[in-house]
């Protein structure tokens, strides 16, 4: 018997009884893959770490500090523990471009009040209340609520009155910025105090969304399984698309999802889906929803990341995204509604009866191949994550299995002991993988991989051993259809 060592030598003289240890054997079957997430926003000033720096967070507190209390980035981050305080999560901040412009709304008070009450107000979902007295006019409560605003740093704004009129201000300029939903009275009861009114336009006027090359290039290789990216202009799109491509490439293997949302209208959600066509990217859109969408996007990715995590071949549908407020009841598509859009490339989600907005279905905005044809192989989100996960299994039990063997032919005769891997070997060990994650529930119809697999020298590089894996992934239960084939009057069964 020829025994391979790793550690004693063949050639002891010395009186000796060696035993080298190895756990070349002791993990057997397949283990968890350790997920991080990566959140891409803007910071403030403020914040004590600067640009292009990844970060690891553990708290709300530490995303306040780190990135300016009221930034883009330290609400994602709030957003996103709030739905998952487990996954370990790193941060980097980008800086507001240089050229962009900060979106403003402005807010404007009509009459008196004929009784004292208290306004209800949001700002991207953060609510403040305002009180107001008989005796103020129109211009005091505008600075009272210009006031309250200011005193609150937590806010995404910055306020200034004038003549009963409120300025709202992002703090971060930007494009992204005209995306902060303002509104009053969201919740029922919440009314305007007797004989006065306010009323608020939209955010507009910002541009420029930063660059996210230098922050891309700042991650090196470090793989990030889920990123939460607050932007969806073209320009932010395209560079992600482009990075995550190149991630899922062979010679890389540091493969991740992005996840970002929209609030734009119907109309304007299906011309965004259209315009993508990436199996590396999802999009929610985020209509009417009264937190700002980069909000909405960091909630899907904390939750997507937490339940991928125990099972990334199982679906969304029904998960809840904690702390995201639903849309009035008139802003809430319709079945028929969410239905083109998740033909457009749009994720959807749904409200509950108690007003939880809950996933409906996740998918990626890859819906044509390079020809030009349908494709649905990359339609749901659950399709890359589970990719992801099968490659990382099986390439990890391959290096943990055989991280220094030789490799001969099919009916070579070799000792026992040997490390030495064979294709009949490296077939055999494909198979039992498959098993492994068939009992998983990740794959079905055994003998279908079975027949399909080939294991081979590679036919120019003799030390090349070649793998083609063909696994059938489990599908998920989306559609149920019955059908009600009813009797008035059925005849008598004979007796």
């Amino acid at each position: 018997m020829a025994i391979s060592f790793n550690q004693i030598q063949a050639t002891l003289r010395v009186p000796i009884v060696a035993v080298e240890i190895s756990n070349e054997n002791a993990v057997q079957g397949s283990t968890i893959q350790p997920y991080k997430i990566l959140v891409i926003g803007q910071r403030l000033p403020t914040g004590s770490v600067v640009a292009h720096v990844p970060t690891r967070i553990t708290s709300v507190a530490q995303a306040k500090n780190f990135f300016g209390t009221g930034s883009m980035l330290a609400h994602m981050l709030e957003a996103l523990i709030r739905v998952n305080n487990f996954t370990e999560t790193w941060a980097i901040a980008v800086d507001d471009d240089a050229a962009a412009q900060a979106a403003t709304c402005t807010i404007t008070v009509v009459g008196a009040p004929t009784a004292g009450g208290t306004i209800n107000m949001y700002v991207s979902g953060r609510r403040m209340t305002v009180g107001v007295n008989v005796s103020d006019d129109a211009e005091a409560i505008a600075s009272n609520i210009s006031t309250s605003i200011n005193a609150n740093a937590d806010m995404p704004v910055t306020a200034t009155s004038a003549l009963g009129v409120v300025t709202l201000t992002s703090k971060n300029a930007g494009a992204a910025g005209n995306g902060i939903d303002i509104r009053f009275n969201f919740h029922t009861g919440e009314e305007f105090p007797s004989g006065v009114r306010a009323t608020a336009t939209t955010f507009s006027g910002g541009t420029s969304n930063p660059d996210l090359a230098a922050a891309i290039a700042a991650l090196g290789d470090q793989q990030y399984h889920v990123i939460a990216l607050p932007y969806t202009d073209a320009v932010s799109l395209s560079t992600i698309e482009a990075e995550l491509s190149d991630r899922w490439g062979p010679m890389r293997m540091i493969e991740g999802m992005a996840f970002a949302a929209s609030r734009e209208n119907h109309s304007g959600l299906g011309t965004l889906g259209n315009s993508r066509n990436s199996p590396h990217v999802s999009i929610m859109g985020a209509y009417g929803i009264p937190n700002a969408p980069w909000e909405v996007a960091a909630a899907v990715a904390g939750t997507v990341a937490f339940y991928s995590n125990i099972d990334p071949a199982r679906q969304f549908k029904t998960l809840p995204l904690t702390g995201i407020l639903p849309p009035a009841s008139g802003d809430r598509f319709t079945m028929q509604e969410r239905n083109i859009l998740l033909y457009d490339g749009i994720s959807t989600f749904v409200v509950d009866a108690g007003g939880v907005v809950r996933l409906e279905r996740i998918i990626t905005t890859y819906k044509t191949n390079p020809a030009g044809a349908d494709d649905p192989s990359y339609l749901d989100a659950m399709t890359p994550m589970l990719l992801c996960f099968l490659r990382w299994d099986f390439r990890n039990h391959i290096l943990r299995k055989y991280p220094r063997h030789k490799l001969a032919n099919d009916g070579t005769r070799y000792g026992v002991g040997q490390a030495i891997i064979t294709p009949k070997i490296g077939k055999a060990e494909a198979v039992a993988k498959f098993r492994d994650w068939e009992d998983m529930g990740l794959v079905e119809n055994g003998e279908q991989f079975k027949r399909d697999l080939i294991c081979e020298r590679n036919a120019t590089d003799p030390n090349r051993l070649d793998w083609l894996l063909s696994p059938d992934i489990i599908n998920n239960f989306m559609v149920g259809a019955a059908k009600i084939a009813f009797l008035l009057q059925g005849a008598e069964r004979p007796s």
